[in-house]
């Protein structure tokens, strides 16, 4: 465990999220676009898309064709789309305009699970939670933190397991940031990873 945190502290010291947003609802819109798609990819339909539709009332106006015009180059534009006026009508509704720390009312929201959810929760609230995407999983499994072919809330429970809470936080873009540049789902660079000695996946390869 320790060998983990402080590796990843060497490697990647000051982690952030890569989506780009100003205000809490575009954190929240920025996640749920990113589902099967790249955050560059993301940056750049929202830089357009939250400059057209500065804010929450606008977004709930927006006309879905030209929504989804914005956002197709992300994919699965006509269910996102639907999705960004579906969150901004549900916020105003029933929230204010605010985006609440509130794990129920967050998933009720169109295109938002649990994954989504803990991405606001930590980055909004700071809350104790790590969010599982695609490199969180693998990651997790190469390391052996939970095992192969695991389901995203057997892995999210593990970590928890594993690691102290006060460290899920930061831990989770650590964990995101070293999969998606170092521990790659292809060509990994075993050879310059300090944590190859625990890696089950470079054990397997060798």
């Amino acid at each position: 465990m320790n060998k983990i945190i402080n590796y990843l502290d060497e490697l990647i010291p000051n982690p952030k999220c890569e989506l780009n947003y100003n205000k809490d609802y575009e954190l929240l819109i920025v996640v749920m676009l990113s589902a099967h798609t790249t955050d560059k990819g993301v940056n750049k339909v929202t830089d357009i898309l939250f400059k057209k539709y500065p804010d929450l009332q606008s977004l709930n106006n927006a006309s879905i064709d030209d929504l989804i015009n914005i956002i197709r180059p992300i994919g699965s534009y006509n269910k996102k789309a639907n999705n960004i006026k579906n969150i901004a009508k549900r916020l105003l509704s029933d929230s204010n305009g605010i985006v609440p720390n509130n794990r129920d009312f967050l998933e009720s929201l169109s295109g938002v699970g649990r994954k989504t959810a803990n991405v606001v929760l930590a980055n909004l609230f700071n809350e104790p939670v790590i969010a599982v995407d695609t490199h969180v999983s693998r990651v997790s499994i190469r390391l052996g933190i939970a095992p192969i072919n695991s389901d995203v809330v057997t892995i999210e429970k593990r970590l928890n397991k594993y690691f102290p809470k006060d460290k899920l936080n930061r831990l989770h873009h650590q964990l995101v940031l070293f999969g998606r540049y170092y521990c790659k789902a292809i060509n990994p660079l075993c050879n310059e990873c300090g944590l190859r000695n625990i890696c089950k996946y470079e054990k397997k390869m060798n």
